[in-house]
């Protein structure tokens, strides 16, 4: 079968091409077409538009680049018309997707929808909209189900895709020989994969190296940018960034701060103390105080529903705060181990790997019965 699928960043790459891995196993004819990355390209197929193209994060930075956005979408949807795909997959970015799963049903093209749009942390009445132009929803937090439920929409749960990428990495033993940082403790950074995640956070984080000279920190650096990018933030700071290795970053660190998004949960699953760091357009984060109704950001906080990781939001991601939970986290002992201690419960709560397997099972199933 052909299969269109949908990604406009890198944790949707990376969440893609498992499933595509976990489609070509039950389907040895499978083709793919798909807006992605990296990841996803290298599990073959056709890569139409990458995502560094199409992240765009924030209502501020929405509206600035409306154009562009519109003109993906535009794009997206005739690229999907000409291919005629027997099947559509849609992963997450619900701005995007859902207009893309509007368009879809118009032209009679059924729509599998991987990782739920976060319509419990706002404006919950886009359920009603995304029964209409959804087929099939994947969920992959365990109290998504529930919320469906409540609104009378039946979804499949198929457990959290990251169990298949964490449970696959295989640590390179050469990692820290290679990029020479051996002798020190490693404290990893994690700005984020936009450039405006970069840009608000990396200097944020890179101010306080100087009060922990005994750690070296290491940042991991997106796939989409270069080098001489992060080195607009460095000045003279001889500050190590790692490509395409955050898994290797992460077996060997000792802590970590990171951007919120996925990697707050990957920085746990890696049994890594951290602190999540987030800074916005000022107007996007007021509005967000105004809509979002949710009392933590972080993945970790909101699967065990409550304060497992610190979060410092705006105004508190500042060099002074991050420092102090810095400290903690290397120095305090019994903070230290307390967070620890919340990361087993954590790994009990998301379960066991295979995620990307039910999906693909699912979907090839659904699919037959069309």
């Amino acid at each position: 079968m052909k299969y269109y699928l949908v990604a406009g960043e890198a944790s949707g790459d990376l969440h893609g091409a498992n499933l595509m891995k976990e489609l070509k196993k039950r389907d040895p004819n499978a083709a793919f077409r798909f807006f992605g990355g990296d990841l996803m390209q290298a599990e073959g197929g056709t890569l139409v538009k990458h995502y560094s193209e199409m992240a765009y994060m924030g209502l501020v930075e929405v509206i600035v680049n409306l154009p562009a956005i519109l003109k993906n979408i535009k794009q997206c949807k005739a690229d999907i018309k000409a291919w005629q795909p027997d099947v559509l997959i849609l992963i997450d970015i619900p701005s995007f997707n859902l207009k893309i799963a509007a368009y879809a049903q118009t032209i009679g093209l059924k729509v599998n929808y991987y990782i739920s749009p976060k319509v419990w942390a706002w404006n919950q009445k886009r359920v009603l909209k995304i029964k209409k132009i959804v087929n099939h929803l994947f969920c992959i937090l365990p109290f998504e189900v529930d919320f469906y439920k409540s609104w009378d929409m039946h979804v499949d749960y198929v457990g959290n895709p990251l169990l298949d990428a964490t449970s696959a990495f295989k640590p390179d033993p050469d990692f820290l020989q290679e990029h020479q940082l051996l002798g020190k403790r490693i404290i990893a950074l994690l700005p984020g994969s936009r450039k405006q995640e970069i840009s608000n956070l990396l200097p944020e984080m890179i101010s306080v190296i100087e009060k922990f000279p005994e750690y070296q920190f290491v940042i991991a650096g997106a796939p989409s940018f270069s080098i001489d990018y992060y080195k607009r933030f460095l000045g003279d700071k001889n500050i190590p960034v790692v490509f395409n290795a955050t898994y290797n970053l992460l077996s060997n660190a000792y802590a970590a701060v990171v951007a919120s998004g996925t990697a707050t949960l990957e920085t746990a699953l890696f049994n890594v103390p951290q602190v999540v760091v987030y800074k916005g357009n000022a107007l996007t984060i007021a509005v967000a105080r105004m809509l979002v109704k949710l009392e933590f950001i972080s993945l970790v906080n909101l699967i065990m529903n409550k304060s497992v990781v610190k979060e410092l939001i705006q105004e508190d991601c500042i060099p002074l705060k991050i420092s102090e939970q810095l400290d903690l986290i290397v120095n305090d002992k019994t903070y230290r181990e307390n967070m620890l201690d919340n990361y087993d419960q954590l790994d009990e709560r998301m379960g066991k790997p295979g995620a990307s397997a039910k999906a693909a099972a699912l979907i090839i199933k659904y699919a037959l019965k069309q």
